[in-house]
């Protein structure tokens, strides 16, 4: 389990509306969200299955992100994207948890350590938190997250499915 992980919206979205929320808490000692993230996401309304997920969640923390580097902001990513990626360079141990695809490329480039959300289910079914990845797979398409058939068939192969 890592330490620490800051997460960004999509994966919350994606969780949410999947039904799945609940295993953010086994990727991580700490589940870190920066402020910027829960103000994009709270613009959906008090209705949003996302915002309600967050506000009842008492192990999730909401963090003010106070200074983004210059090296992140010279990507020119979103607000949420840029204060997930500046948060984790803020402490150490600290894993992001994005899916988009910019956003990636600068953690990389940051040598940040990185995850997505395809990747947080088959961490959890690699270390026995799910028993089946597939049909929290399928939750999460149904929910919006996008993946060729393709790429899922391949991800679910590595861990036996």
């Amino acid at each position: 389990m890592k330490p620490e992980v800051v997460v960004n919206a999509s994966p919350l979205i994606f969780l949410s509306r999947g039904g799945h929320f609940d295993l953010l808490q086994t990727c991580a000692e700490r589940v870190l969200v920066p402020s910027a993230v829960v103000q994009e996401i709270s613009a959906r309304g008090p209705h949003d299955p996302t915002v309600q997920c967050i506000r009842s969640a008492a192990w999730l923390t909401v963090v003010d992100v106070v200074a983004i580097p210059a090296s992140v902001l010279s990507w020119g990513l979103g607000a949420g994207e840029s204060a997930v990626l500046g948060l984790a360079l803020s402490g150490t141990g600290r894993t992001v948890l994005l899916d988009d695809m910019a956003g990636r490329r600068c953690a990389v480039a940051h040598d940040i350590p990185l995850i997505g959300t395809l990747g947080l289910v088959l961490e959890a079914k690699k270390s026995s938190r799910l028993a089946y990845a597939r049909p929290v797979l399928e939750d999460l398409l149904r929910g919006g997250m996008y993946l060729r058939r393709s790429v899922l068939d391949a991800a679910l192969a590595l861990v036996g499915e």
